[in-house]
């Protein structure tokens, strides 16, 4: 077969596994939505939808969504987008120290973070302790809790958009501009603002959609007026009420509006630069008071963004009941560590989220070297397809993927009296199988996008020499072009690995029974027990942050700077 006619098929081939993986799930459930039939997800009715708009309750569960991911979004640029600026304008005390922790709330998504921000603003937290006030912001100012947490974590994502697009800026426009004597303020409001704005609607994107469909922080800070709580608690009635289904489609339908939205009045028109010199040498030394300005200003967002980290591992070391109106915890121990490990529902949830991100990092090696390989080398039809495909995931919130995972499990043949029986809510569900798909496609452009940069870097004439010599296709494939990008495969693989094993919604959809505990799911188990609870899981929150922290530490260390385009829809 000519290389051109099996690259198509199998171009065709991943795209209907990913349609099937991915499209399937989103269809079932916008179809769940409409069927005036739920049952049997026949007929057509816009009255469930009508419903969702009808109930002041979801309308205004619907709106706070809204409102939580606007002011999320706008308060992520406020803060990364000055940031940017400056890291890629100046240089100054401790710059590359700080551009590093900067980039530390990645490691702990903000559901774990939740913990220590209970620790530290909670009535009778550390921060009225500290002051000697009384402030209840958790109790009378949740939403405020929940967009501050949610920004304070998320920021590095606009933060690596914007610095990979100021990296890419031709620095001749801003000098052409400054000799015709545009004042650095408008030259950041004329030429480097509309340059950079793809990059940061990029980013934007991915802030919002989280923020919009995030589930696990209003669960964690007890605000459960947003419709991602709603869809959660109305996982029990899925066989036999239309509801959840609707506010689900009217979840998916927001987001893409919000989306459409924003590219047409802030993405704007891409500007090709003809050169690009290098950044470095249009660096800026910042001297004196405007250097040690800088370098405050990068160290109290760090500290501020840390704080929550920091609030889970006091948390998890302090002594039953002996955080409670002080600064410090009053006693220490590192009992909750040993029953973070030892104790038999967190240590089984620790294997399983092992076993289920090993998995799917297992699927998306093979998913990932087949795709890259067919979008940098292959000449076949489809590509643009199979590339938005595989991208898709970053763009699709999480929420709405894991519910049409609920949606599948609900249809013949893993329910509704199918061969392989209901897998999420049945009697004796086993949701293994789903969970790990999950993972492999939410996380599967990150090693998509790792293994094209690797393919991109390296000459295809070393492949086509070992073709010439004879070796079939799989074998230059396995023993030229697999060695080539291993680097690349495994800072991929590293980065789905740890993210799976802190997935959120997926987590806290998919797994509904004890003994399918992933860590996320468990986490909110413990923090819902009396006592110690809480303790056990920032212990757990710990663990799995000193694993995030290394996983990404050798993933940017792989791939350097192009580890901000994993995060690009």
């Amino acid at each position: 077969m000519r290389p051109r006619s099996w690259h198509t098929t199998l171009n065709l081939s991943l795209i209907a596994v990913l349609a099937l993986a991915l499209l399937y799930p989103i269809a079932l459930t916008i179809r769940g939505g409409f069927a005036a039939d739920v049952a049997t997800g026949s007929g057509f009715t816009l009255s469930h939808v009508a419903l969702i708009f009808q109930d002041p309750v979801t309308r205004c569960e619907l709106l706070n969504s809204a409102l939580v991911a606007t002011l999320t979004t706008a308060l992520t640029i406020l803060i990364a987008l000055p940031l940017a600026l400056i890291s890629a304008r100046h240089r100054f005390p401790l710059k590359g120290l700080l551009n590093a922790i900067i980039l530390v709330p990645l490691i702990l998504p903000p559901f774990v973070g939740a913990i220590g921000a209970r620790a530290i603003l909670g009535h009778k937290g550390m921060l009225n302790a500290l002051l000697g006030t009384d402030w209840d912001i958790l109790g009378s100012a949740k939403l405020v809790g929940v967009v501050v947490l949610q920004a304070l974590s998320l920021y590095p994502i606009i933060y690596l958009n914007a610095s990979a697009a100021l990296a890419n800026l031709d620095p001749a426009l801003d000098e052409a501009a400054q000799n015709l004597g545009a004042g650095p303020v408008r030259r950041l409001f004329r030429i480097t603002l509309p340059l950079i704005r793809s990059g940061v609607f990029a980013g934007a994107t991915i802030v919002f959609i989280w923020s919009f469909t995030e589930l696990g922080t209003p669960l964690m800070f007890d605000y459960y007026a947003v419709l991602p709580v709603r869809i959660f608690n109305g996982l029990k009635e899925v066989s036999n009420s239309a509801q959840p289904y609707a506010a689900t489609v009217v979840l998916l339908a927001a987001a893409v509006l919000f989306y459409v939205v924003g590219k047409r009045l802030f993405a704007g028109r891409a500007y090709p630069m003809y050169a690009k010199a290098s950044r470095a040498a249009t660096e800026h030394p910042l001297t004196g008071a405007a250097g040690w300005g800088a370098t405050a200003l990068f160290a109290a967002v760090s500290f501020l963004a840390i704080l929550p980290h920091l609030g889970v591992v006091l948390t998890s070391i302090s002594a039953t009941g002996q955080w409670y109106e002080t600064v410090l915890p009053s006693a220490f121990t590192a009992d909750h560590y040993r029953q973070a490990l030892g104790a038999p529902d967190a240590f089984r949830a620790i294997v399983n989220s092992l076993k289920y991100a090993s998995a799917a990092v297992l699927v998306d090696i093979v998913l990932g070297i087949a795709i890259a390989y067919l979008l940098v080398r292959g000449k076949g039809r489809g590509k643009p397809v199979l590339d938005a495909l595989c991208m898709l995931p970053l763009a699709v919130p999480g929420l709405v993927l894991a519910f049409g995972y609920v949606a599948v499990s609900q249809r013949w043949p893993m329910g509704r009296t199918g061969p392989l029986g209901d897998m999420i809510l049945g009697a004796d569900p086993n949701p293994i199988p789903l969970l790990v798909i999950a993972y492999a496609v939410r996380r599967l452009p990150y090693i998509v996008r790792s293994t094209v940069a690797g393919l991109e870097q390296t000459s295809g004439e070393l492949e086509e020499a070992a073709a010439n010599l004879g070796a079939s296709r799989w074998t230059t494939i396995r023993r030229v072009t697999v060695p080539l990008i291993l680097a690349n495969l495994i800072a991929g693989s590293l980065l789905v690995f740890s993210f799976s094993m802190l997935e959120v919604s997926d987590s806290l959809i998919l797994a509904q029974q004890a003994r399918h505990y992933p860590v996320t799911r468990a986490i909110l188990s413990f923090m819902e027990r009396l006592r110690d609870g809480p303790n056990i899981a920032s212990a757990m929150g710990v663990w799995g942050m000193a694993l995030l922290a290394v996983t990404l530490v050798g993933a940017s260390a792989m791939i350097g700077k192009k580890l901000g385009s994993i995060f690009r829809a």
